[in-house]
């Protein structure tokens, strides 16, 4: 079981008793080098997406979470990289896909942007409510945190939800729900849509070059 996390940010005397010494681990460090390797000489700012969201998943390895970024640890990824703390800072701050607080072993973010609003995203945060999930707040088991957030790509699939790293897709009331008690137990339920379709295609299958779902199939003997 996760530990019980706060639904604040704890104080900054406490971030630094915490997270000050932190390094990346023998494993992380060899991926840092493999991802600053990536750009030319003196381009390696452009490494600091890849190697806040690398510490993020250190921090959640250390605290059995989806991870977050302390500011301890956000200096240490621009001292690594030889940058102004402040540069790192402005980036974590501006992309959600980075946590600025602690959150829960699962990380629900609920899609509710005008196409999974209209199919029924109201439901989905039903769903997460009926499980005692608050927006913006972490159960009090450490298990969930919820957070409603703009458009995620899946349009064609609404409702959808973002989880960790996966989309749940084609959601309603009962299929969160079981999605959310399968976490609770332990399990991982199957990824992507929830009803009889294969990625995006229509909903029992594709209507278009139907042989092409399992197969290269060659069409041209059927070419007039």
């Amino acid at each position: 079981m996760a530990d019980v996390l706060p639904n604040s940010l704890p104080d900054i005397a406490e971030l630094r008793a915490r997270w000050g010494s932190f390094a990346w681990t023998p494993e992380n460090e060899a991926k840092a080098k493999v991802i600053v390797g990536r750009y030319p000489a003196g381009r390696q700012h452009s490494a600091l997406l890849p190697l806040l969201d690398l510490a993020q998943r250190q921090v959640g390895a250390e605290t059995n979470t989806q991870g977050w970024l302390p500011v301890p640890v956000i200096e240490f990824v621009a001292k690594y990289l030889d940058m102004p703390y402040i540069r790192a800072y402005e980036v974590a701050t501006f992309y959600t896909m980075y946590n600025l607080t602690p959150v829960g072993r699962h990380h629900v973010q609920v899609c509710g942007t005008t196409p999974c609003m209209l199919r029924g995203s109201d439901d989905v945060l039903a769903a997460c409510y009926a499980r005692g999930l608050k927006k913006g707040q972490t159960t009090p088991d450490g298990l969930f945190t919820l957070t409603e957030v703009e458009c995620l790509g899946a349009c064609a699939n609404a409702p959808m939800v973002q989880i960790n790293d996966d989309n749940y897709e084609d959601l309603t009331f009962e299929s969160m729900t079981a999605i959310l008690e399968a976490m609770a137990s332990g399990e991982m339920p199957k990824a992507g849509p929830q009803i009889d379709r294969q990625t995006s295609c229509p909903e029992g299958g594709p209507t278009t070059l139907p042989e092409m779902a399992n197969e290269n199939h060659d069409y041209r003997s059927s070419w007039k």
